[in-house]
């Protein structure tokens, strides 16, 4: 399994998306109104700087998480924040710094600061606003993710049952009832679309028109004959999507603790989160309260501290193409609140057993909630995350 932990940073700057060799109508459509801007816009960036690799075994680390945050803030703080990015940094004179630009030179600018550490950096995830963000991977993949907001009615079931089998398997949900429902659609590495504004918003525009405040039952064609889940949605909606861009999945939130995602090689996916609260501190036993504040920080207080934890468990496996479903919810929700209900208000160290050998550090953590969910979730567990604090997580995968 992999293993990564990030940190999140946050950095304002300005931009102008724009090509000089262009036309005024050329980078409109390429970029948008923003395009016009002579003197740049503004955004409020959230960088995440992910690093990959094995924990110590001797103090359950991968890595100290504020040495995250110091070293990739150095960076950001000199050559991007309250910056005009097209002439304060030299990358963006002759680049347009969009999203996944920026995404690549903070990976590239980062990676060697991490250098003498064993974990290493594995990717850059940076969020411009609620409705663009991007990911640049050690690997070379680019990301561009457009998010897509509408509002929508539903009876959650599937043509292919019965009135009974319905009811059965989803319940007061195959009554009529609505979700504000957030949709990303991810485009990986297709440069073509780094300077098409007018195919995105048009996209994305003819998406809204189709699904807002509609019946969905009902009210559009394409679904009629569908079963009516976030499944099955998710799906249609990457249908849709790549008949005009080159989308390689989809995740739609119907709300804000569970998703369902679709992938262009036809697998499916579910998230939940569920959040636990509980105390701990930082510490080897072996080592004295000098020695241990020294390596933990103020994680070691001698009287602990506390987290309101969030942990998000993702799911595969077979779909059901008669009913719609990869997994039932109800079941999926019994069995990640059996994972945490454990420790929720408990102290890890002084009140659980799981933490008797090993320190309760955010990595030790999400390994042995992985142990105790995958079996509850019938082995179809792929991927954990744990945030410890919006700022910190940790995260596990296949």
């Amino acid at each position: 399994m992999l293993l990564t932990v990030s940190k999140r940073l946050e950095f304002s700057a300005s931009r102008r998306l724009f090509v000089p060799e262009w036309s005024a109508e050329e980078n409109l459509a390429a970029f948008g109104p923003e395009s016009a801007a002579r003197y740049g816009t503004g955004r409020n960036y959230v960088a995440y700087f992910i690093l990959s690799g094995d924990p110590n075994p001797a103090n359950g680390m991968l890595v100290n998480i504020s040495e995250i945050k110091k070293r990739a803030s150095s960076v950001v703080l000199a050559n991007f924040d309250h910056k005009f990015l097209n002439e304060d940094h030299a990358a963006f004179v002759q680049t347009v710094p969009i999203t996944e630009n920026i995404a690549r030179q903070l990976f590239h600018e980062t990676a060697p600061l991490f250098a003498d550490l064993n974990a290493t950096l594995a990717a850059v995830h940076l969020v411009e606003t609620s409705q663009r963000s991007a990911t640049f991977y050690s690997s070379g993949v680019s990301e561009a993710n457009y998010w897509l907001e509408f509002s929508a009615a539903r009876r959650t079931m599937s043509p292919h049952l019965s009135e009974e089998e319905n009811v059965k398997l989803f319940g007061i949900s195959t009554a009529l009832h609505g979700h504000n429902y957030r949709a990303r659609l991810t485009v990986r590495d297709d440069s073509t679309l780094a300077g098409r504004h007018d195919m995105i918003e048009g996209c994305l525009r003819g998406l809204h028109e189709e699904l807002d405040h509609k019946d969905l039952n009902g009210d559009v064609v394409g679904l009629t004959n569908r079963p009516m889940t976030t499944e099955s949605l998710a799906r249609y909606i990457h249908e849709r999507a790549t008949a005009t861009l080159p989308v390689h999945r989809v995740r739609l939130h119907e709300r804000d603790d569970f998703f369902a995602e679709y992938w262009n090689d036809q697998s499916f996916f579910l998230g939940m989160r569920r959040r636990f609260s509980a105390a701990h501190r930082l510490q080897l036993v072996e080592l004295s309260e000098s020695e241990n504040i020294s390596l933990f920080g103020k994680c070691s207080n001698p009287l602990g501290h506390g987290h309101l934890y969030e942990a998000e468990a993702t799911i595969g496996g077979p779909y059901d193409e008669s009913s719609g479903t990869l997994y039932d919810f109800a079941k999926m929700d019994d069995a990640l609140q059996e994972s945490v209900r454990f420790w929720d208000n408990k102290h890890l160290d002084l009140e659980t057993t799981d933490f008797k050998k090993m320190p309760s550090t955010g990595e030790n953590i999400v390994r042995a909630l992985w142990s105790r969910a995958g079996s509850l979730l019938d082995g179809r567990l792929v991927r954990l995350r744990l945030w410890e604090t919006p700022n910190n997580r940790f995260t596990l995968r296949l």
